[in-house]
């Protein structure tokens, strides 16, 4: 269960992956208390690091709780990347490992040649990975995909890249971009990874459930697991899957009384980090997610997406245990 990434000691290898817009400091401090072994920052512009944007502190604003913890970022310019990522690990010693997103799917990302469009440059990798590896004492981490599409899947050659040039461990997402998180994961490349390289790979893809996360181990020889849609609204898959890798034992799925008490502590702790308004406007996805599959969840969901007030939120907070 142990495993390590670089020289940096995690306790386990079930891991929070990054994801844009859910993995903030409330949410990743919340799947660390469910022993999660590892947490991602939201990806982070490196150009945004820069130019000083008051955002992107926000983005990397980390509690020693949560260790450790990785910063992802992204861009597409070797030496810059390297420069910000040497500035900002100097700047703040609870950062233990930059992660570089290779995988991101979004039009805006990947049209400036960033995130899942550096799939289509494996020379550009390379040269990323060793600028950014060289110019900083901490590990360094690529997160890719299958490839750009399905005519060009090139996970492995970018993995033996990476590896070549620095890189400490590689995640792999068992998708194209083409495929954003449509269809189902091919594990077989992530399997593939792991036999070409010898430094950890991650496996990300169709974790929902603690025995996906066995099955995933034992199929691709994968060092770690990354989750991603599967800890949305469920910081509780950290704890299930660790204990059903250790005795085989599946725990039962939270009640819908630690459901409410997780919502409303994510909330206050939302509230403190940003301020109400925008914790009342950014809780209602992660509602949507605590409460799905849950009986007659859909008209509380209709409700709460026209909450204004922290008042009005938490009044149909309550009402959740009457659906």
């Amino acid at each position: 269960m142990k495993m390590k990434i670089g020289n940096i000691e995690l306790e386990n290898n079930v891991i929070l992956a990054p994801m844009a817009g859910v993995t903030d400091l409330p949410y990743r401090l919340l799947c660390k208390e469910q022993g999660c072994g590892l947490v991602y920052t939201e990806m982070v512009s490196a150009k945004a690091i820069y130019y000083n944007n008051k955002n992107t502190k926000l983005l990397m604003q980390i509690d020693e709780r949560e260790r450790p913890v990785a910063v992802q970022l992204f861009g597409s310019e070797p030496d810059l990347m390297a420069e910000m990522a040497k500035r900002i690990t100097e700047e703040n010693p609870l950062i233990d490992i930059i992660d570089i997103n290779m995988g991101c799917p979004v039009p805006k990302i990947v049209n400036n040649n960033e995130g899942s469009a550096l799939m289509k440059n494996p020379k550009l990798i390379g040269e990323i990975v060793k600028k950014v590896s060289t110019a900083i004492d901490k590990p360094l981490t690529i997160k890719i995909r299958k490839g750009f599409d399905e005519s060009n899947i090139n996970a492995v050659e970018v993995a033996k890249i990476a590896e070549e040039n620095g890189a400490a461990a590689i995640g792999v997402h068992g998708r194209t971009r083409e495929q954003y998180y449509s269809g189902k994961a091919d594990w077989d490349i992530i399997r593939q990874v792991k036999d070409a390289v010898t430094i950890p790979v991650l496996g990300n893809g169709d974790v929902f459930a603690p025995e996906d996360a066995k099955r995933l181990l034992e199929e691709t020889g994968c060092d770690g697991i990354l989750i991603g849609r599967g800890a949305q609204g469920n910081p509780w898959i950290f704890s299930r899957i660790i204990h059903y890798l250790e005795t085989g034992e599946v725990l039962p799925n939270p009640t819908l009384d630690e459901i409410i008490d997780t919502i409303n502590r994510h909330l206050e702790m939302l509230s403190e980090y940003k301020g109400s308004y925008t914790a009342v406007r950014e809780m209602r996805k992660h509602i949507s997610w605590y409460t799905k599959g849950l009986p007659g969840s859909a008209h509380i969901r209709r409700e709460i997406n026209s909450t204004q007030s922290m008042e009005e939120l938490k009044e149909k907070i309550e009402e959740i245990k009457f659906i």
